[in-house]
């Protein structure tokens, strides 16, 4: 959180905006709430309780057609990546161009209404996903355009970070807590939702409840209200940002012009060559980030399929993972403010190549190779310290990778910099799941099928050697 004893920013005068004055913590304040808000999406719905969700129903869905249940479930898998392949695409294509318009415009607040809409929306359509009518298209639909939502907003709303304190050293602290306070929110909502909504093999919550309003598991609804659940807290938890964010008046803005937008873009991308640091960074960053999303992504859905385990176990795991990152990142946003993002990246990386390693090697009756008696915990116990490794070095990586991103960019461009720092999140955020998907596919394994993860985390690794610590825009 905010460190009292760092100076801030002046507040934005009304001069500025033409509305009251907003003080320097209430901008830092409502910039965190961005994150408490947005995390449930990545924790309850694409990591933790929807993923496994639409995993267990498109299996059973496949099983009852006849498809046996092991290749049912890296189906299953394989349908995942692909949706998520879909969705990634939209956002690589479009997430420069709508930066480049937003910088030329100097308004990013209209932009974040809009795609927190889209956010609310398809959350709020998960609930239309009963397994008597499941459909696959119709899920991933919902699913990927509440993901678009939350991704462009994301953009947006870091493009604010560098406005939030004059010494680009505090950065990486803002970042650091911000992305902790996320993942406190995440924790908090996936409690809720387990204590309160998701119901366990006996009918009952872990807090020993019915689910709320006397939810249907026969009808999975126990499970579906997660994504109206995600939509309502995103909902009022945005209200701290939007209350205490403002664009800041640019005398040399013009109005939006997609074409403007475009040819600036155009610049930018034809003049990456002569900014070496950055064009290394965008792509470094964009390798370990499609597989910390593969992670991400498809780490509840490996434990549904391979260790057996049930929502309500995933959920807990999900809780230990959270936790983890939020104490990390709090921690990491301090390391990074002494010696800076780069360091930090790289050890988080180096960490999650081993962690990938120890996952694939898991098995119900083996860990790293080892054959262990029948009903063995010690795979279980593994996934959960692989758990809490990717919570606590996925976290610290994404605080200061957003970080490492303000030292990179043109501070004048620094809207459009975010659309490409997406583009290359993005532009191969079909890769880890295109690739999850292959291999699930070709191996009939849904364990073999994490394996390019660990080579997209090294591919990351080599390209940091040509990055600078403090990129090619400052001096």
């Amino acid at each position: 959180m905010p460190d009292p004893r760092q100076p801030a920013l002046p507040a934005i005068k009304s001069s500025d905006t033409g509305r009251p004055m907003i003080s320097a913590r209430k901008r830092i304040w409502g910039w965190y709430f961005f994150d408490w808000a947005s995390q449930p999406y990545n924790t309850l719905l694409l990591t933790f309780i929807f993923g496994p969700y639409f995993a267990q129903t498109a299996t059973a869905a496949l099983v009852a057609e006849g498809m046996d249940v092991e290749l049912a479930k890296a189906q299953a898998q394989a349908y995942w990546g692909y949706g998520l392949t879909a969705a990634g695409i939209s956002i690589a294509v479009l997430a420069p161009i709508l930066g480049a318009v937003a910088d030329s415009s100097g308004k990013r607040l209209p932009w974040v209404w809009f795609f927190s809409a889209l956010y609310v929306i398809g959350a709020g359509g998960l609930w239309w996903t009963a397994p008597d009518d499941f459909s696959v298209i119709w899920a991933l639909f919902f699913f990927g355009v509440g993901l678009i939502g939350m991704e462009f907003t994301t953009i947006f709303t870091n493009s604010y970070l560098p406005e939030l304190h004059d010494d680009p050293n505090e950065r990486g602290r803002i970042s650091g807590s911000g992305w902790a306070f996320g993942y406190l929110g995440g924790v908090l909502a996936l409690i809720l939702m387990l204590a309160l909504f998701q119901a366990g093999d006996t009918g009952r919550t872990i807090a020993g409840l019915t689910p709320l309003f006397g939810l249907n598991v026969e009808t999975g609804a126990d499970t579906r209200i997660v994504g109206p659940l995600t939509a309502l807290w995103f909902a009022v938890f945005m209200i701290p940002f939007f209350l205490y964010t403002r664009d800041r008046v640019d005398p040399n803005a013009t109005v939006f012009k997609l074409g403007a937008g475009v040819r600036d873009l155009w610049r930018t991308l034809k003049n990456l060559p002569q900014h070496p640091s950055l064009l290394a960074y965008l792509g470094s960053s964009m390798f370990y980030r499609d597989a910390l999303n593969g992670l991400y992504t498809f780490g509840g859905i490996y434990a549904l399929g391979v260790l057996n385990w049930s929502i309500t176990e995933i959920g807990v795991f999900g809780i230990l993972a959270a936790i983890s990152g939020a104490f990390f990142c709090w921690v990491g946003g301090r390391i990074d403010r002494r010696i800076g993002p780069k360091p930090v990246i790289v050890t988080c990386c180096v960490a999650l190549i081993l962690t990938s390693g120890l996952i694939i090697s898991l098995t119900p009756t083996s860990v790293l190779g080892v054959t262990l008696s029948e009903g063995s915990s010690l795979p279980d116990i593994m996934f959960y310290v692989a758990g809490a490794l990717i919570g606590a070095a996925g976290g610290v990586l994404q605080a200061s990778s957003r970080n490492m991103m303000t030292h990179q960019a043109d501070p004048h461009r620094m809207t459009e910099a975010f659309g490409l720092y997406a583009l290359s999140g993005k532009a191969t955020s079909f890769l880890a799941p295109a690739l999850i998907a292959l291999a699930s596919d070709i191996s009939g394994s849904q364990r073999l099928g994490i394996t390019p993860v660990a080579g997209l985390f090294i591919l990351g690794l080599i390209l940091l050697a040509w990055v600078k610590p403090k990129g090619d825009f400052q001096t």
